[in-house]
């Protein structure tokens, strides 16, 4: 029971403090902290919806970011070519993302263990020189977003605290969604894939058709966080789709804690809190920033939220 409590209070902790930041930051002026934490929320949407194939699932990707830049190139090339609209560019970013998981996920499903994650990486690298190439839209420089999406007056992307209360929805709103799946017949069925795949099988459960539905409903998020994301920066770029931004959505999800609901959301902030002032102090922030994540996930087993686990136990 006390285990239970010590991670729920600081989660509330937590998401109180998401809420209230608007507020924080109109009251001393700061707008950098808000335009600091829409991007945390938007890469821990992203990183949420990692969780779901990585943490419940088993299926580790190491190409995730490539729904980042499907979901972004969707908004930035519509915009380019004269659709503003919001209800055309997210459903439209969201379609994408998913006949790209699901392209990826009937080849890669094929396989297991490293030989997934050479897959996934593989498709991620070439959706990256496919944007590359792109000159229309920018090639490698990348596409600049010139008008956010315009939601017809429901809400202006526009406005700093309205756009950030929006991200923050589609956040909670996808780890509601996330926590109905896990809770489901299905998501039971999924977590008993990663569990042991075999036996599943010999139950009669048909294990590939089971994650690949879940591969791509995983890719659907993470498209909608692209679209956040290419409305935050009014930029998009084949850089977001490099194997690096992989490895950092997955480095917060193992930071917070893989197979919890709110690890990735956590392993998020502190991940780019951290990048955020350590970059501030040296350029080579990434040479001190390495070993001291090294240092959590050995010692730190099962990430904060597994810490938090222990120190409820103790």
């Amino acid at each position: 029971m006390k285990t239970f409590t010590v991670s729920k209070v600081v989660t509330a902790l937590m998401l109180a403090g998401l809420v209230l930041l608007p507020l924080y930051s109109h009251l001393t002026g700061n707008i950098f902290i808000l335009t600091l934490f829409t991007r945390i929320v938007i890469l821990a949407l992203a990183a949420a919806s990692l969780n779901l194939i990585m943490g419940y699932g088993g299926m580790t990707s190491f190409g995730h970011a490539a729904y980042l830049g499907i979901g972004g190139y969707a908004v930035g090339i519509l915009a380019q070519e004269g659709v503003g609209s919001g209800f055309i560019q997210f459903p439209v970013a969201l379609a994408a993302s998913a006949i790209y998981a699901l392209v990826i996920g009937a080849l890669s499903l094929r396989t297991r263990g490293v030989y997934f994650i050479m897959i996934t990486l593989a498709f991620a690298q070439m959706a990256y020189y496919v944007a590359s190439g792109l000159a229309r839209y920018g090639g490698d420089d990348g596409l600049t977003v010139y008008k956010r999406s315009d939601f017809s007056g429901l809400v202006n992307l526009g406005d700093r605290v309205q756009f950030y209360y929006f991200c923050l929805a589609c956040l909670l709103g996808v780890v509601f969604l996330i926590w109905r799946i896990v809770n489901s017949r299905f998501g039971l069925v999924v977590q008993g894939l990663r569990s042991n795949e075999q036996r599943m099988q010999a139950i009669g459960f048909p294990a590939k058709r089971y994650q690949l539905v879940c591969f791509v409903i995983s890719g659907t998020m993470c498209g909608l966080a692209g679209a956040l994301l290419a409305n935050n920066t009014d930029f998009v770029s084949p850089a977001v789709m490099y194997w690096t931004r992989s490895g950092d959505l997955m480095v917060m999800v193992i930071l917070g804690g893989m197979g919890t609901l709110f690890g990735p959301v956590i392993g998020a902030v502190v991940f780019l809190l951290l990048e955020e002032f350590l970059s501030q102090i040296t350029e080579y922030w990434a040479l001190i920033m390495g070993p001291l994540l090294l240092l959590i996930v050995l010692f730190g087993r099962g990430g904060i939220m597994g810490s938090l686990g222990r120190s409820g136990r103790g």
